[in-house]
């Protein structure tokens, strides 16, 4: 099998755990997904799924463990790939479970464009998950930006921090600041961001600070919240 066919089948994989655990999504029942990355293996696995059962009795969270401890083994290339897809399936996914207020797009059937700041190889991974896919009716491109692009016209907007300077796209972000776009990093300190990807014990989850979202009129999901490992500025 070929790299490229190794790279596709895991990011389809990546999508398919997603939509697994999205799909138990509804009023009464939220579901999380933990996507595992060991070191020398053929894609991501789902190392644990997580079940919150919303009724009139206290919040109960049930986890479902499928796999091992973690490999103690220090990252190898191969699992830096896996987490860029599996991040490229997180960014199309988030997608689905934000509204965006009507201006945001000229016509019904305007592409939802995601832009990728600072990072390439994920920027090649999303083009090749959003072929063909659309949200709400808007068929999804991609848009890769560099230093003093303008965030108009994006979506979604994920700045890489790896390799990069401090404050590198500080610009960017306080341009972005205020207009109908979800934010995405994983900067230890970002400035604007909504989303930030973080990895635990080799676990890649993400926190939502809805502080940052108030300003964007953007209406993030329950159930994607459900699935952050943490949310702050919750009134």
């Amino acid at each position: 099998m070929s790299r490229a066919t190794r790279r596709q089948s895991g990011l389809l994989s990546c999508i398919a755990a997603l939509n697994a655990a999205f799909l138990f999504f509804n009023r009464h029942v939220y579901a999380a997904c933990i996507v595992h990355v060991l070191p020398g293996r053929a894609g991501p696995i789902v190392m644990a799924f997580a079940v919150r059962v919303m009724r009139s009795a206290p919040l109960v969270l049930l986890a479902l463990c499928f796999a091992g401890a973690a490999s103690a083994q220090p990252p190898r290339p191969e699992a830096a790939v896996k987490e860029v897809q599996v991040k490229a399936a997180y960014l199309y996914k988030f997608a689905g479970f934000v509204d965006w207020p009507a201006s945001a797009f000229s016509r019904p059937d305007s592409p939802l464009v995601i832009g990728v700041a600072g990072n390439d190889e994920l920027a090649g991974q999303l083009e090749q998950v959003v072929v063909n896919r659309s949200v709400g009716g808007h068929p999804l491109a991609v848009r890769r930006l560099r230093r003093g692009d303008a965030p108009a016209g994006l979506h979604v907007l994920y700045v890489g921090s790896a390799g990069a300077e401090p404050g590198a796209w500080s610009e960017l972000l306080a341009a972005a600041r205020g207009l109908p776009l979800l934010t995405v990093g994983d900067a230890v300190d970002p400035a604007n961001n909504m989303i930030r990807f973080i990895m635990v014990d080799q676990h890649l989850r993400f926190e939502v600070a809805l502080g940052q979202v108030a300003p964007s009129g953007l209406k993030i999901s329950a159930r994607l919240l459900a699935a952050a490992l943490r949310v702050t500025g919750a009134s």
